[in-house]
């Protein structure tokens, strides 16, 4: 039988999806292209942004066009919010949880009856146990340390639709790297919904894990998924700086640089908190590449509030900003509240965040040419007609080099002499 997968949203769905696809192969299904004529379709949805429910539910109608007759799975947080409704519309054959996916596989081989696997998850404990052997890349492999949010930031819909903050036991963490560094990967990231809460034991437990991470052998790069600011503290910084592996790259979410519009948003730090954190990273670590997530256009944000938060953008200096217009989500506190910004305005002023974040990045790319730096190869590709070996630096900047005898999976060294950008994005070449 022929399954195919479709994951939008998340690394920790991209992980997640990636399980169930092991589940399916060692069943001896074969694992086909989405737009293939398939048995199977599994669609692991989103649902953080209006417009990710929307690409949710335009994927699982798209099943049924391709095949009739196929089995079609709604799993993941779209699902999880909308679970009556979908299966109301007739384009899903069963609907699937956030704390259930590990329980797909058995849908289908067992043919049961019931059609939705989706529990409320606002006090559940339990960490589903998913793993992973290999993924499309043999160069970077995603793990997932956690799930669930204890936040509750006032614009974001996921501690309702993933649950609370759990944890994944570290032994089966470093079982699951071990592995994966016997089938060649070199580098590991960690991720989760907020692996700053991994353990709830403040920053000493995530610390402790990249220490262990760090002394297994075949694993050369260890990455972060996205940080909180209460975690960066000099001890933690301090100890995670001793380890040769982690990559000085750190996505430090910011949301906005404006202290009234963080007190609105519920985040629990101040600009000057945020940018004391960038601070012990960049003492600890040369010219570390600080990444973040901007929303703008949240309810209430004046013109003074978004050029504040633009200005301290400009200030911190990051490698990359993921830019986003604030978007409405039923069943959150920022949906109730007044002064709600048009979809022009909201349109607007991400094109001037964006203006300032581009011109950062290109920044922050340039300063590396001419430097001696060490890339991770991970594909060809042709840029601009000619073919390059692909890969990224240790602070994540996408890099290629000409020449045909470096092999996939190699770390190897070279000096670029200039960057382009191609493609939506700057290269190193």
């Amino acid at each position: 039988m022929k399954v195919a997968f479709h994951t939008l949203g998340c690394k920790v769905n991209s992980y997640e999806s990636q399980a169930v696809a092991e589940q399916f192969l060692n069943e001896n299904f074969e694992i086909a292209q989405f737009s293939d004529f398939c048995d199977v379709y599994i669609v692991n949805t989103c649902s953080v942004t209006a417009e990710a429910a929307r690409k949710s539910r335009q994927m699982l109608h798209r099943c049924k066009k391709i095949n009739p007759d196929a089995t079609v799975i709604a799993c993941g947080c779209f699902a999880q919010e909308a679970k009556e409704e979908l299966l109301k519309d007739g384009a899903v054959d069963y609907v699937v949880g956030n704390n259930e996916k590990s329980r797909i596989l058995s849908l289908i081989a067992e043919r049961q009856q019931e059609k939705v696997l989706v529990d409320d998850l606002t006090h559940c404990t339990d960490y589903e146990d998913q793993t992973i052997t290999n993924q499309g890349s043999h160069v970077r492999a995603y793990v997932k340390i956690q799930d669930g949010c204890n936040r509750f930031c006032s614009y974001c819909i996921i501690p309702f639709l993933r649950g609370r903050s759990r944890s994944r036991a570290q032994e089966d963490v470093l079982d699951e790297i071990k592995t994966l560094a016997e089938n060649g990967y070199k580098e590991i990231v960690l991720t989760g919904i907020d692996i700053s809460d991994y353990q709830k034991d403040g920053p000493k437990a995530l610390a402790d894990l990249i220490q262990k991470v760090n002394e297994i052998e075949g694993i050369e790069r260890i990455r972060l998924g996205s940080l909180e600011v209460s975690l960066i503290t000099e001890e933690f910084v301090k100890t995670i700086a001793s380890c040769r592996k982690i990559c000085p790259h750190f996505h430090l979410s910011l949301q906005s640089g404006c202290q009234e519009t963080l007190k609105a948003m519920n985040r629990h730090y101040t600009p000057e908190e945020y940018a004391k954190a960038v601070e012990l990273l960049r003492k600890a670590f040369e010219n570390p590449a600080i990444t973040t997530d901007i929303i703008v256009g949240f309810a209430g944000e004046s013109e003074e509030n978004f050029e504040e938060s633009r200005a301290f953008a400009e200030k911190i200096a990051f490698a990359e900003s993921h830019v986003f217009p604030y978007s409405r989500r039923k069943g959150t506190r920022a949906d109730l509240m007044k002064g709600q910004l048009s979809k022009a305005e909201k349109a607007n002023r991400v094109a001037q965040m964006m203006q300032t974040t581009n011109h950062l990045t290109e920044e922050f790319v340039r300063a590396h040419i001419g430097q001696k730096l060490e890339i991770l190869v991970e594909e060809e590709k042709m840029i601009q007609g000619e073919k390059y070996q692909i890969g990224f630096t240790k602070d994540y900047v996408k890099a290629g080099l000409r020449s045909n005898k470096i092999e996939i999976n190699k770390i190897v060294t070279f000096t670029p002499q200039n960057a382009i950008f191609a493609e939506g994005e700057w290269v190193l070449l």
